[in-house]
């Protein structure tokens, strides 16, 4: 019989990824973290954080994470720290991804670094720093995004959402054969980077739509009550929750039971309207604030890509009012 490619904890060692079809021979140090929970519990936490239960984008942050791990391989095979920090690069992250973390004053990377910190054992017995690889993820991560410069993070994420979204106009496997990786840089043809950056526009439309709007808003407003009052330990607590765990929680509470039940149920029970510059939201309603666009592009021969792709994006902060329509009923 043969092996699951797919057993990444006790199968082969040989692992395929789905979407850009890269074959992966696991090294000793990934098989292992790929035991611990930090990364498992990534199985548990939805990449598109709220709108995963409004959408049909829900795959996990671990199919993620394991998308930049098979690009990081296709790329550069025998560089074990990068290869750790792509695998790494997002266990700090929340329950339902991004979604709480402007209510609760959490930040991802500084969670991240926690909890790459108690994996210090794991990566040291294969001959890994823990401070080299937090410091690989956070100055390539940085220059890239101050530089509006695509990296494999966000060529993962557009590439899984355009195919689950039904905008990727052609097989990832094809598209990767048209990349290369300069320092840490996605690098190519004029054409294909205007297709990138097609597929970065329709990511953001794709977040400025109602149904992800309301379902980060409303998930925020859970969030904040859930965690007013809460000491640090209880903080601490609901940060490393399941995306299962954080819902049970606001399920079971009193206060915030309602828009849990109602988000799950009827989604549509609330209706977003975008707020002019000094337009407040009116009483009653909820404010979300869309913080950033992940507008950027690849280079061409080395140089950043032109594009009029992202002309009409509206500039952020984009900021909308959620109301909730008169008749809230929840079958």
């Amino acid at each position: 019989m043969g092996h699951c490619s797919g057993d990444l904890v006790a199968g082969s060692g040989v692992w395929t990824d789905p979407l850009w079809r890269v074959r992966v021979e696991l090294l000793p140090v990934e098989r292992e973290l790929l035991r611990t929970w930090w990364v498992r519990r990534l199985a548990h936490v939805a990449h598109a954080g709220a709108a995963a239960w409004t959408t049909v984008q829900a795959y996990s942050r671990l199919e993620h994470s394991l998308g930049v791990l098979a690009l990081t391989a296709h790329f550069a095979p025998d560089d074990a720290l990068a290869r750790s920090a792509a695998l790494l690069h997002d266990i700090g992250h929340l329950p339902l991804s991004h979604t709480f973390e402007h209510a609760g004053g959490f930040h991802h990377h500084d969670l991240g670094d926690e909890r790459l910190a108690e994996l210090a054992p794991v990566l040291a017995r294969h001959g890994l720093d823990a401070e080299e690889v937090a410091r690989h993820q956070h100055e390539g991560s940085a220059a890239r995004r101050s530089a509006g410069l695509l990296g494999l993070d966000h060529l993962d994420s557009f590439g899984r959402s355009g195919q689950v979204n039904g905008w990727a106009v052609e097989p990832a496997a094809r598209l990767l054969e048209r990349l290369r990786l300069v320092d840490g840089v996605i690098d190519t043809d004029a054409r294909t980077a205007e297709l990138l950056a097609g597929y970065a526009v329709n990511e953001a439309a794709s977040q400025c739509a109602a149904s992800n709007v309301v379902a980060y808003a409303v998930v925020e407003r859970i969030a904040r009550t859930l965690l007013a009052g809460a000491g640090a330990a209880a903080r601490a607590r609901i940060a490393a929750m399941t995306d299962v765990e954080f819902w049970a929680l606001a399920l079971a509470d009193p206060r915030t039971q309602g828009d849990a039940e109602a988000l799950r149920r009827r989604p549509d029970s609330w209706r977003i309207r975008l707020l002019r510059r000094a337009e407040r939201a009116p009483e009653g309603a909820m404010e979300f604030v869309k913080h950033r666009l992940y507008t950027v592009l690849p280079t061409t021969e080395g140089r950043p890509s032109r594009t009029q792709a992202f002309a009409d994006l509206p500039p952020v902060p984009i900021r909308w009012a959620v109301e909730e329509r008169s008749a809230r009923a929840v079958a």
